[in-house]
């Protein structure tokens, strides 16, 4: 019986390593069609959802480095370095739970991407070890360049619209390839809550974030990208 046990729990853990490993490898040379976040979106559109979703999948040589160093200035200035966690943003964020604060958020640009992919709003402890788990795997099977171009194909910027090029048109008119560092820094301000803050109307607030972010470009420069 103990033997059976043993088997049946190694062929369970051969079978999550084949169900997270070759998705995630599949996407060093597969652009993915459809992902989880979209998935849930489509199910159970929030208010405000159209009917139709825009997405135009471009590779990360067609978006602008402005666009690609806002997102990093804005989300995870850390992304050259981490292996997937920022581990000194999640002890901040404990600490100041600790003292009464609210839970906030720590999550690096690679949890992020594989939270769109693969998983579904929610705050669940569960959902966050699946995606610790995912980050973990995209962190030693993709580049980090690779995970920036997953990531600004299919982020949410505003209802139903997947990925800069997507946002790009749709609020400048333009592709993502043209963007300058105050429409990046603009769409990147809105990333936390696309539902709450637009790209086209700005509410003071985004404004003042974009021009953090801008400032926060400058400081990174663009030569951070030659290290992903």
């Amino acid at each position: 019986m103990l033997r059976k046990i043993k088997r049946l729990l190694l062929l369970g853990l051969l079978a999550l390593l084949l169900l997270t490993v070759v998705p995630i490898a599949l996407l060093r040379v597969v652009d993915p069609p459809i992902w989880g976040w979209q998935l849930h979106r489509q199910f159970f559109p929030p208010a405000h959802y159209p009917d139709q979703a825009r997405h135009q999948w471009v590779p990360l040589s067609h978006i602008s480095k402005q666009m690609q160093l806002a997102v990093i200035a804005a989300e995870d200035q850390k992304f050259p370095q981490h292996s997937g966690f920022d581990l000194d943003a999640i002890q901040q964020a404990v600490a100041a739970h600790q003292d009464g604060k609210r839970l906030r958020g720590a999550s690096t640009l690679s949890q992020q991407t594989a939270k769109n992919l693969f998983l579904w709003p929610s705050r669940s402890f569960i959902r966050k070890g699946v995606e610790a788990w995912m980050t973990g795997w995209m962190e030693l099977l993709l580049s980090k360049s690779r995970i920036l171009e997953l990531y600004l194909n299919i982020v949410e910027f505003g209802p139903g619209i997947y990925g800069v090029e997507a946002a790009a048109r749709a609020n400048f008119h333009h592709s993502a390839a043209s963007l300058a560092g105050y429409q990046a820094a603009r769409m990147a301000a809105v990333l936390p809550n696309p539902y709450r803050f637009s790209i086209s109307r700005p509410s003071a607030y985004t404004l003042k974030r974009s021009r953090w972010i801008q400032q926060q470009m400058k400081q990174l420069g663009t030569g951070l990208l030659k290290t992903l």
